[in-house]
């Protein structure tokens, strides 16, 4: 029984490395490069001797499929009002994933990247909230960038708002930029990571395979002003509406709504090489100081006032009445 049982492990071994064999001979035909709307044509860096070889294997590599995943997540003593926000956001996009809150310091871009490498997820959006007031929002794409910087404001959240619209979760939106994000470069840049991160992959498991709803991205005031809206359409048989006719069609407001103000756009994850820099940008506790310098100034003229009454008064002094005591009784 021994022998047998030896021969047979022989021949399994022989056989194993008999495929190996096998497949180190066989060369695997190289991969063209992957972009975000598909496979790169493999002839357009290949030289003029390898072109037809080149072309064959871009013509039989397999379709691009976009597997996007936005991991979304806050800093620590976050307001309640921005972890709304926040909560709204994950609502809205089926293909992201929320994590436990990051503590917000300088080594927060390590942590981050090593989160979002192990949940699988290939972009970032970071809600950090200093000193319970001003809330900043990190888009990044991870691991190797680019990042960009923004300050929110003007938030409004769908529990706030209590708007008429509404629209099935999980369904893919329609995304709407206004024509001024083409003047700029980093007008254009912007719109390529709202795109990323905001578009939701075709047949992702999470998602519905139709659009109801459009997110709306315009820029105001160097700003930029988010808007959801419910593509509504009349469903009677009298008012059935044709295909492309947009006539009957009309959009309602579902929220959240907020605005961006871009700070920095960085060359990596989290940091790296600063890109583009706000110069409009004022922060929030340079405006407080001057609210502050503002109603500071105000005591101050009322003291001054007061001590100038007190000066007047001394320099003018008024000259005894010498009829005060005629009719005073004794």
């Amino acid at each position: 029984m021994g022998k047998g049982k030896g021969k047979k492990r022989k021949q399994e071994e022989a056989a194993l490395q008999a495929k190996k064999a096998k497949k180190a001979d066989s060369s695997a035909p190289i991969r063209p490069a992957r972009t975000l709307t598909g496979w790169k044509d493999a002839d357009a860096n290949a030289s003029d001797d390898h072109g037809i070889e080149a072309e064959a294997q871009g013509h039989n590599s397999p379709s691009f499929r976009n597997k996007e995943k936005v991991l979304v997540t806050c800093s620590r003593r976050i307001n309640f009002r921005y972890r709304h926000l926040m909560l709204n956001v994950v609502s809205l996009l089926p293909h992201s994933k929320k994590d436990s809150k990051v503590e917000s310091k300088e080594t927060k871009g390590a942590t981050l990247n090593e989160l979002i490498d192990l949940r699988n997820c290939s972009s970032c959006l970071f809600f950090e909230c200093r000193k319970a007031k001003d809330l900043y929002l990190w888009m990044v794409k991870s691991p190797s960038g680019p990042s960009i910087k923004f300050l929110v404001n003007a938030v409004h959240t769908m529990e706030e708002l209590k708007l008429t619209g509404n629209h099935l979760k999980g369904s893919r939106p329609v995304l709407s930029f206004s024509t001024n994000f083409d003047d700029s470069p980093h007008w254009k840049l912007v719109k390529e990571m709202l795109t990323q991160i905001f578009g939701t992959p075709k047949e992702h498991r999470k998602s519905k395979p139709f659009h109801d709803h459009v997110f709306v991205f315009s820029i105001v005031d160097d700003h930029v002003w988010f808007r959801n809206y419910q593509i509504s359409v009349p469903h009677n048989e009298m008012d059935k509406v044709d295909k492309g006719g947009l006539d009957k069609m009309t959009l309602i407001e579902v929220g959240p709504r907020f605005c961006l103000n871009p700070i920095k756009i960085f060359g990596g994850s989290f940091g790296g090489p600063t890109l583009y820099e706000n110069p409009f940008y004022v922060s929030p506790n340079q405006i407080r100081a001057l609210e502050k310098k503002k109603k500071a100034s105000k005591y101050v003229t009322k003291v001054k006032a007061k001590t100038r009454r007190k000066i007047h008064e001394m320099e003018n002094a008024l000259v005894p009445d010498e009829f005060a005591d005629l009719w005073k009784e004794d």
